[in-house]
C-alpha cells in the first residue's frame, strides 16, 4: 500500500524532479509532467484534489489499455483523459515498489534526452 508521502519520496529522488505548487502533489522534469494528484470533477461540484489518486504518464494509448485491462484493481481513467497517454492510479492499492516502477517509468518517458544520455542506461535505481 503507497500514499501521497510514497510518491513525493519517489519522485523527488530522480534527477532534476522537481515540485510545482498544487492543491495535492504535482511533479515535473524538463518542464513535463510525469506523476500529480487527480483533480477529480463532478457535475456540479467544485473540482476536487484527490491525493490517495496519483494521475501518471505512460507514453502512449497502447500502454494505457494495457494497464487499464490488465490492471483494473490498480488502474483507471475517465472520458476527460480519452485520448491522453494518462492512466489515474489507486494508491492504496499499489505496492512501494510498483509504484517506484511506474513513477521512474513516467519519468523516463518526459525526461529530456540530454539528461538521458547523461545517466547512462540502467543507472535508476529506487526503493
Amino acid at each position: 500500500m503507497a500514499d501521497a508521502d510514497d510518491v513525493r519520496r519517489l519522485a523527488l529522488a530522480l534527477p532534476q524532479a522537481v515540485e510545482i505548487d498544487s492543491e495535492g502533489f504535482d511533479f515535473r522534469v524538463g518542464g513535463k509532467g510525469f506523476v500529480w494528484s487527480y483533480p477529480e470533477r463532478s457535475p456540479g461540484k467544485p473540482r476536487q484534489i484527490r491525493t490517495d489518486v496519483a494521475v501518471v504518464f505512460v507514453g502512449d494509448e497502447a500502454e494505457k489499455q494495457a494497464l487499464l485491462l490488465g490492471e483494473p484493481d490498480l488502474f483507471f481513467t475517465t472520458p476527460g483523459y480519452d485520448g491522453l497517454p494518462l492512466v489515474m492510479l489507486r494508491l492504496a492499492e499499489v505496492s512501494v515498489d510498483r509504484l517506484s516502477e511506474l513513477v521512474t517509468d513516467a519519468w523516463r518517458m518526459r525526461a529530456p534526452q540530454a539528461l538521458l544520455d547523461d545517466l547512462g542506461e540502467g543507472s535508476l535505481r529506487l526503493g
